[in-house]
């Protein structure tokens, strides 16, 4: 119970006083204003003062108290609103620039997945063409290597008649200098025989030795003739083997050009193939960024509902404290009549 020296009307009197100096109003300042009262009568009559003036907040002040304090009232509760407001658009606003920097970043993340799907498409169509023409590449060479075969087994047969060719021209020679040999005894023969007639026809001897000399004339023709067209065989023949020997040249060379093509066309496919998996492995870490994107939204949310809920409970917390502080006054009046009564 409030002492009977001390009354309402005074409390108020003092908080006017103090509002009309600029002051707050507390207990210690209003006990000054008066000089005197226990602090547990002012902490009671300080309390209702307030409660009647949150209650009646909408009404205008009395007229005892200056409007600069009024004003000053007004604006420190003004001012109080808009910091808590502030605090919760900035916490608002810092929300929702890291969820919205968290949407651009996975649609980065997507839009860059697209991209490289296209591009592991474009790539896919192009080891297509590349496997294509390796097949080709492939048949081409099968086909050289088969062209080759029998270019191969043709120069062999041209080698095995060349030998024949050798050979038949060596038998040639060999029947030549034969008839050669036959003719030059058949001639000793005869010339012996003309020898030995000599002495008997001397009248005939002009006329056999013109007919000996034309003999041996067109045998020697006839051997040159044999000769020479042995030779020109043999000249063809060669030529002929040196075609073939230019043209294995040139198919040689077009199989090392084919197959150093093949060789570059396998490089590739294996580069295409080293490069699908950067792009493979690119695809991963973007899903991983967009994962962990869209984990930071969800953070950032949670962090904003958590923030809500933590003014949420400033607030409960702030009217507990108010409720405690205008309790504190009637359990300090408590604990002073439990001193006296000891």
């Amino acid at each position: 119970m409030a002492r009977s020296g001390i009354q309402y009307s005074d409390v108020q009197q003092a908080i006017d006083t103090l509002l009309s100096r600029g002051d707050t109003p507390s207990v210690q300042r209003i006990r000054e204003v008066l000089g005197t009262g226990s602090f547990t009568t002012i902490s009671e009559h300080f309390r209702l003062w307030r409660t009647e003036r949150e209650q009646n907040r909408d009404v205008p002040p009395p007229k005892g108290v200056p409007e600069v304090v009024v004003n000053l009232a007004s604006e420190l509760w003004r001012e109080a609103q808009e910091v808590a407001n502030q605090a919760l658009v900035h916490y608002r606003e810092e929300a929702n620039r890291q969820v919205e920097e968290a949407q651009q970043a996975a649609a980065e993340a997507l839009q860059q997945t697209a991209n490289a799907e296209q591009r592991e498409g474009a790539l896919a169509e192009h080891l297509r063409h590349t496997e294509q023409r390796l097949e080709a590449i492939t048949r081409e060479l099968a086909t050289s290597q088969t062209n080759e075969q029998h270019l191969q087994q043709t120069a062999s047969e041209v080698r095995q008649e060349n030998q024949q060719l050798k050979q038949t021209t060596e038998t040639l020679r060999q029947q030549s200098a034969a008839s050669a040999q036959q003719h030059s005894e058949e001639l000793k023969a005869q010339q012996a025989g003309w020898e030995k007639r000599l002495a008997q026809e001397e009248q005939r001897n002009e006329a056999a030795e013109g007919r000996l000399m034309a003999m041996l004339d067109e045998a020697r023709q006839e051997r040159a003739q044999e000769e020479k067209a042995s030779l020109k065989r043999v000249q063809q023949k060669q030529q002929r083997i040196d075609a073939l020997s230019e043209e294995l040249k040139a198919n040689r060379q077009d199989l090392q050009r084919q197959q150093m093509e093949t060789r570059q066309a396998l490089q590739r496919i294996q580069e295409l193939e080293q490069h699908g998996e950067v792009l493979t492995q690119q695809r991963e870490a973007l899903s991983e960024r967009l994962e962990e994107a869209q984990s930071a939204q969800r953070q950032q949310a949670e962090q904003a509902s958590q923030a809500q809920e933590w003014q949420t409970r400033m607030a409960q917390q702030m009217a507990s404290l108010q409720q405690q502080l205008a309790e504190l006054p009637a359990s300090i009046s408590v604990r002073e009549q439990q001193l006296k009564e000891k």
